[in-house]
């Protein structure tokens, strides 16, 4: 593990890497109970194989509880949020990193082309970004205590 891999090594190396996503016609006491029951913070929102939107938790407590809404008779595609940041599998975690801190979001859907293969969170790149430092500092370790071959 190193910071310079890439997003498809860490889709590799995701235990969880089942993608949830829902139609922009669920209503969003279906779409929160899901994430309710797969303990995940965001679903997309899809028709078909074409990404529409995502919703969040932030977007429920913003959209709906905020707002007096009800769940049960709000459609996703009422409090979704459109304009979806991607990454692809080539991009690199200190640059998804960035894009998750600049843009404010916690959730990164990845694209190959126009398909979606997975979803990427901050939780996972920081988990990615401490398991590449443990084993930079294992390794330094080793190499001072001669560990290492010349």
């Amino acid at each position: 593990m190193e910071i310079t891999d890439s997003v498809a090594t860490i889709l590799q190396h995701k235990v969880h890497a089942s993608i949830q996503a829902v139609a922009p016609t669920t209503f969003v006491f279906d779409a929160i109970k899901l994430m309710a029951d797969r303990n995940i913070g965001c679903v997309l929102v899809m028709d078909g194989g074409s990404l529409l939107g995502i919703l969040s938790e932030r977007d429920y407590t913003r959209k709906v509880v905020l707002q007096g809404r009800s769940s049960k008779t709000t459609t996703v595609r009422e409090i979704m949020t459109c304009d979806v940041i991607c990454v692809t599998p080539k991009h690199g975690v200190e640059e998804t990193l960035r894009i998750v801190t600049e843009n404010r979001v916690r959730h990164l859907p990845v694209k190959d082309g126009e398909r979606i293969i997975g979803l990427i969170s901050i939780g996972d790149l920081v988990k990615w970004v401490i398991n590449a430092q443990r084993s930079a500092l294992s390794q330094l370790e080793a190499y001072v205590a001669g560990g290492y071959p010349g």
